[in-house]
């Protein structure tokens, strides 16, 4: 026979339970009243604290004990190893109710309570109802099965920290935790949710003509019917508007894993293939041509594929110095934000000496230079 049930009653569960049946009660209450799970119902962070904070004292069993003894009322507020005489109700509650809680305004409690943070001098001091949440999925045995990480990173990199929140959309705790009457330190805030970048290589003919992508990444979800972490694939799409240089960021809101304080975000950072041909200066393209020495001092021609297909013819009488640059208007890059403008084409010489010469040739260039 146990002092009182209101503990048991909140988590649906009667006083003869194992401990394991605690901690089921307690996964499956908590994942149904979660606030990030029911924005639109004002009552669910209340039912959430009042489930987290029954586990926290049923799941350990020498409060359990002492609960099942005396009564909340009695472990609250550090009482002696044994009730007062004449302390009032069953478990040592006084009649009329208990300071801390609400009891409906029913002589000697009634059927309805409200958890109060702290406790009496002395007494047990409840946790943050976040925290208790978060450290219940970290533990072994909590419904995870073998992934003991519930809060690692997104695809395995990323700036994760580590947290327990399985739904996203809360990006600090709603509840605070207070100094408790002995003198405990304050828990940590919970994490604000983190951003994953990873790298999108794109070719310079696809960022010249713009494109679209269908990208198939795998995230780390909480299956909330069997209580465990599953990991399940998500097609995003993206567009690559003509004119997106390296660096540009393709940005995605909650599509990552899930972790405390919400869903990552995930970010595709732009990164330019290297060309054969160009190398991207801001809107401008710049192609080298090489030329052998006889070239660059008697004349040469080239035909110069553009970015955009077509051929275009390059020519020199010579003498061609060796870093001449020849500029071709709009034949570069498209402006991202002007797409209808376009930058330059700069092709530039490099000239190949001979590494070596006989005397004859020597002699000979003597004479005609």
């Amino acid at each position: 026979m146990v002092a009182e049930t209101k503990l048991y009653d909140s988590l649906s569960i009667k006083p003869d339970v194992s401990q394991d049946d605690i901690k089921k009660a307690y996964r499956k209450a908590a994942l149904k009243h979660h606030p990030d799970k029911n924005k639109d119902n004002p009552n669910a962070s209340e039912k959430f604290k009042e489930v987290s904070q029954a586990y926290e004292i049923l799941s350990d069993p020498e409060r359990r004990k002492v609960y099942d003894q005396y009564g909340l009322e009695y472990l609250l507020h550090g009482a002696p190893q044994e009730p007062p005489p004449g302390s009032g109700g069953p478990g040592g509650m006084p009649q009329g109710g208990m300071p801390g809680f609400n009891m409906g305004g029913m002589p000697g409690g009634g059927r309805s309570f409200h958890f109060s943070t702290n406790g009496g001098s002395g007494g047990f001091n409840f946790s943050n109802p976040e925290s208790i949440f978060a450290d219940f999925f970290k533990q072994p045995g909590s419904g995870m099965g073998d992934d003991e990480d519930i809060f690692a990173s997104f695809s395995g990199g990323g700036k994760g920290r580590g947290g327990g929140n399985p739904f996203g959309g809360s990006r600090g705790s709603r509840f605070r935790d207070s100094r408790g009457g002995d003198g405990r330190e304050m828990r940590a805030p919970t994490p604000e949710v983190t951003t994953v970048e990873r790298p999108l290589p794109v070719t310079l003919e696809e960022l010249f003509k713009g494109t679209h992508k269908k990208m198939k990444i795998k995230r780390k979800t909480f299956d909330e019917a069997t209580g465990k972490r599953k990991v399940e694939d998500k097609i995003l799409d993206m567009d690559i508007r003509p004119g997106y240089k390296a660096g540009t960021k393709i940005k995605f809101k909650g599509v990552g894993d899930q972790e405390e304080g919400g869903t990552q975000d995930l970010h595709f950072i732009v990164a330019e293939k290297e060309h054969p041909i160009f190398k991207r200066e801001n809107d401008d393209l710049r192609a080298v041509v090489e030329l052998d020495l006889k070239e660059a001092l008697t004349g040469w021609k080239r035909t110069i594929a553009t970015i955009d297909g077509k051929q275009l013819p390059v020519s020199g009488g010579g003498p061609t110095q060796p870093g001449y640059e020849e500029r071709f208007p709009s034949l570069g890059m498209p402006k991202s934000k002007k797409p209808t403008e376009r930058g330059d084409m700069i092709v530039q010489i490099k000239v190949k000496f001979p590494s070596s010469l006989t005397l004859a040739q020597k002699t000979h260039l003597k004479e005609v230079l």
